[in-house]
């Protein structure tokens, strides 16, 4: 059995599109939602805080970077990022192809 891990990431949003991120993620099309949990994600989360997005999620299959790399090829995927990605500005430290930074988990209870 695959042992399900988590995973948080940070990315600042521009202030000048907070509206539009916003009211996009008011209702997430059915496709990338549905691609979501086609990609063994749970419990997926975005908060806000001033203009930081953080987001949480859990993985529950076998292979997360093959999961992410499904995830990345699906077209209906990567026109919802054409939209969301313009909202966003790459933190500084963010891997090269990424859009969010991944953050190390320093404490966790179940």
């Amino acid at each position: 059995m695959t042992e399900a891990r988590r995973y948080g990431h940070v990315v600042r949003l521009r202030p000048e599109h907070r509206e539009e991120y916003l009211r996009l993620h008011r209702e997430v099309w059915p496709e990338v939602r549905e691609m979501i949990r086609s990609c063994n994600i749970r419990d997926y989360t975005i908060y806000l805080h001033g203009d930081l997005l953080f987001s949480h999620y859990v993985h529950v299959g076998e292979d997360h970077a093959a999961d992410m790399d499904r995830m990345a090829a699906d077209p209906r995927t990567r026109d919802w990022w054409r939209l969301t990605d313009p909202c966003q500005e790459r933190l500084p430290g963010t891997p090269e192809g990424e859009q969010w930074l991944r953050l190390p988990e320093v404490w966790h209870l179940s």
